[in-house]
């Protein structure tokens, strides 16, 4: 394989070499709530194996028609020439090339029927559905020789006889019995099968009361290797190995190999070209739960002793892949506000960033010959696609530059600067467009989720909205966040609201000392997390005269059995009943009687991550006191909000609200 080394400066130049170009007849004008439908999502692009093209898919949302649409394009690597290879009317998602390059693949429900996949021949025609799997498929790999597919299918329900508009009860019998968006959890699991593309013929490879995830074609095609929590009790731990099935096995599940035995979550398989080792995320803390740092890691493809090969640089990984020469693993790692590719030989040694700067790397995808195609993101500009060889890298595709073109972008500064502890905290700063350091603005404090999360050099049209609105936008990434290292985010093991509250205000003061945040004008907000700690600082501090706290928690023992969190909060705080003091001291729904702040409580009606139970508590709390509040519930919405009218209404609710109290 080719050595991949792409400089901050090469990086740089490539960006700044296709800039923002104002129409001549038009003055840009500011963001508006109504533009968030406008902005278009690239995501997954995959390089063929030829290295000419980079399929990839374009999410659009319409607000007329209340819904999204995914549809699949296709990028020339050597001009401007992108075509697109799915029409209106019909999602598409998961691109894959066939190895031998003849075929683009892709999952679509076509014709009222369930997921499945279909092909597109490059030589022309119609697309062709390649499963026929009554319940559909969930996701799919090419064989290396391109004559079967693995694919991940869930259990079929069994038949009944009541009738289809009476509802049945559920019957529920597991630890782990709900998950948001997903309801009740039932017995159904998703298992590993292979279908042969001569015959049709389907094979079932794993069975048992476990789900099967992640499958990768070992290089001869004999092989497969996934993902599964095969432990007694699957729902009570985080245990997930590696394990490899043969394809020729017709017993399903009979002969499995487990090839990691690490007690934590080992993941995202990925195999070497000679066919001897596989790569993999693993986590060797898993008593942290959430606070974990994800690392890479490598084992012989039979199984024995496992590498931790990144151990020392404490930073999460993801998406691991091996070069062609079988020793060196590409994969995305998570640091101070940015994400970029990086790579390690397999015995720990000669890390590096093979792409840097200030941006954030989502995807990528690779050759033989070490083409690259990537998604990157930058604070001015939604990700996009980007392409590369050796030294160089340049954008392909330029989906969201005619909306750019048209409307002025937040000046976006990244800070750093001391918590009260004298901890070093990083944050981003969004100016509002015709920024005048002699004027004092109205200034927002908004709230990442995650916890373990972090702001980074990606396109945020919520901070953008707000600065063209005229505020100073501060975000920061505070203690609990991601990218700083495992100790950085433990340190809210159990003391939620504590030294994060401290890093979030100490970058609302760092703001005010420039001297152009008003003192007099500040708000605060959150979703998530970023509801939870918005909590926090209202009823810590009166320095903020609006606050909104979307999807957010506050009694923390009325979350048991409620949310789908219930391993991690016993981890973390105990079982309720024997240390109930753990999960009343970072209840902020004790100290509610401290709220000043006119407070706009948000969520959805069926929200199970975090239960829409503790916006109730908190707006009835508030509205008992007499406090400035109000509360609003999106109906049959989760934890993100997704019917376009409503993610328009929470846009206009945001304004409002902090217009009221800030203006």
């Amino acid at each position: 394989m080719k050595t991949i080394q792409i400089s901050i400066a090469s990086l740089l130049c490539a960006i700044v070499s296709t800039p923002i170009v104002v129409a001549q007849d038009s003055e840009p004008r500011l963001i508006t709530p109504e533009d968030f439908f406008a902005l278009k999502q690239v995501g997954s692009p995959v390089l063929s194996p030829d290295g000419n093209w980079v399929a990839y898919t374009v999410r659009e949302t319409s607000l007329e028609e209340n819904s999204s649409e995914t549809r699949l394009f296709m990028a020339s690597t050597s001009d401007e020439e992108i075509l697109p290879m799915t029409g209106v009317g019909t999602s598409a998602t998961n691109p894959a090339w066939s190895p031998d390059g003849k075929y683009l693949s892709f999952l679509a429900s076509r014709n009222d029927g369930e997921t499945q996949v279909w092909a597109l021949d490059r030589r022309g025609g119609e697309a062709v559905q390649l499963t026929e799997i009554e319940q559909g498929v969930s996701d799919y790999v090419w064989s290396p020789d391109a004559s079967k597919l693995a694919l991940l299918i869930t259990d079929a329900e069994e038949d009944s006889d009541e009738d289809e508009d009476e509802p049945e009860p559920w019957v529920i019998d597991r630890l782990q019995f709900k998950r948001d968006y997903a309801g009740y959890l039932d017995r159904l699991r998703t298992h590993l099968y292979v279908q042969d593309l001569a015959t049709d013929e389907v094979t079932q490879l794993t069975s048992g009361d476990y789900d099967d995830s992640q499958p990768a074609w070992s290089p001869d095609g004999q092989l497969i290797a996934f993902t599964s929590n095969r432990t007694d009790e699957p729902d009570s731990n985080s245990n997930s190995d590696i394990w490899v099935v043969s394809v020729e096995n017709p017993d399903a599940g009979a002969t499995l190999l487990q090839v990691t035995t690490n007690p934590g979550s080992d993941s995202s398989p990925a195999w070497s070209p000679d066919g001897n080792y596989i790569t993999y995320v693993t986590v060797t803390e898993p008593e942290l739960i959430w606070y974990a740092t994800g690392h890479l890691a490598v084992s012989p493809a039979t199984g024995g002793q496992a590498r931790v090969l990144t151990s020392r640089i404490d930073r999460n990984v993801s998406s691991p892949q091996f070069a062609e020469n079988s020793d060196d693993i590409l994969f995305i790692l998570e640091d101070s506000g940015e994400r970029h590719l990086a790579s390690i030989d397999r015995s720990g040694e000669n890390f590096e960033r093979l792409i840097d700067g200030s941006i954030s790397l989502r995807d990528y995808s690779i050759n033989d010959e070490g083409d690259i195609a990537t998604l990157i993101g930058t604070a001015e500009q939604p990700t996009e696609v980007y392409f590369g060889s050796g030294r160089n890298l340049r954008q392909l595709t330029f989906t969201n530059k005619p909306f750019l073109d048209k409307v002025k972008i937040a000046a976006v500064e990244n800070v750093q600067f001391q918590s009260e502890d004298g901890t070093e905290i990083e944050g981003f700063i969004y100016k509002p467009p015709g920024f005048n350091e002699n004027f004092q603005y109205p200034t927002l404090l908004r709230i990442h989720g995650g916890p373990v999360s972090q702001y980074d050099f990606n396109f945020n049209f919520d901070a953008q909205l707000f600065a063209a609105n005229g505020y100073v936008v501060v975000m920061t990434n505070p203690r609990g966040s991601s990218g700083y290292g495992q100790d950085f985010s433990k340190q809210l093991w159990a003391a939620w609201g504590v030294k994060d509250f401290e890093d979030v205000m100490a970058g609302v003061d760092y703001a005010i000392a420039q001297g152009y945040a008003d003192p007099q004008r500040l708000g605060v907000g959150g979703w998530s997390y970023g509801g939870i700690l918005t909590n926090y600082v209202i009823t810590k501090s009166d320095r903020f005269a609006a606050a909104i706290t979307g999807a957010s928690e506050v009694l923390y023992r009325s979350n048991y059995g409620h949310d789908h969190y219930q391993r991690q909060w016993e981890a973390e705080l105990g079982l309720p009943w024997e240390t109930p003091e753990n999960w009343e001291r970072i209840s902020p729904f004790n100290d509610v009687a401290n709220i000043v702040t006119p407070t706009l409580i948000m969520g959805g009606e069926h929200d199970w991550n975090v239960p829409i139970l503790n916006s109730e508590q908190l707006y009835q709390a508030l509205k008992r006191l007499g406090r400035e509040t109000q509360l609003v519930v999106y109906p049959n919405e989760h934890h993100g909000i997704r019917r376009p009218s409503f993610v328009l209404d929470r846009y206009q609710r945001y304004l409002d609200w902090y217009n009221r109290f800030l203006k």
